[in-house]
């Protein structure tokens, strides 16, 4: 895909690794503009409205800087039976995380928005994935919390790194547990026009420099 104007400029909100991996596997280019949004701000009382809000808040705080780029904002939750599972911030907590998700479907929830400042064009929507975990023994647990991997992820768990073991099936979209549901964002910036295809195939949006 290339761009159908030059002018055009794509920027990620989110310093997160895994969302800038999966736009640059999907073939985008684009800028890294992490959002300053205080996320503990947000207070709405429905888990899938709140990974949209906060999506929303992200996309639209850097979009006002940068009002002639798209600017794609995102969040995701890891909800069970009704509690939002955050970032675990100890072992004790990542190992009682786990032991939830154990032999259990739990919902990933990934809230994303599409703006683009200068038009007032915006697209916001929440999409869930069901997820399954096998039933895990402590030690499984222990082992995989001694790696590290659990403490900047949501429910305390990677799908694409070690923590593929923990997950016995999932029903909806990978890419969306993974932190973005990239069918979705780029079905949109097809239909904007942001990005489009050239006659090798190839895709594209065009580059701001990093701030």
């Amino acid at each position: 895909m290339k761009t159908s104007d030059s002018d055009i400029k794509l920027i990620l909100a989110s310093k997160s690794p895994r969302r800038r991996y999966l736009l640059t596997q999907a073939g985008l280019v684009f800028s890294v503009v992490p959002s300053k949004v205080d996320e503990s701000s947000i207070s709405v009382s429905s888990p899938v409205l709140y990974a949209k809000v906060l999506a929303e808040a992200k996309a639209m705080e850097v979009a006002a800087k940068f009002p002639e780029s798209w600017v794609i904002g995102a969040d995701t939750i890891v909800l069970i039976d009704g509690l939002i599972l955050g970032k675990p911030d100890s072992r004790k907590h990542a190992g009682e995380m786990l032991a939830r998700l154990s032999g259990q479907t739990h919902q990933v929830i990934t809230g994303y928005c599409i703006c683009h400042h200068a038009s007032g064009k915006r697209i916001s929507d929440s999409i869930k994935t069901d997820v399954t975990f096998k039933t895990l023994s402590e030690k499984e647990i222990q082992w995989y919390i001694h790696t590290s991997e659990p403490f900047d992820k949501a429910g305390a768990y990677a799908i694409q790194g070690l923590g593929t073991f923990l997950v016995q099936s999932i029903q909806g979209s990978y890419t969306n547990v993974v932190g973005l549901p990239v069918c979705e964002v780029i079905e949109y910036l097809i239909r904007e026009g942001v990005v489009g295809f050239d006659e090798a195939g190839n895709r594209s949006g065009a580059t701001i420099e990093n701030s």
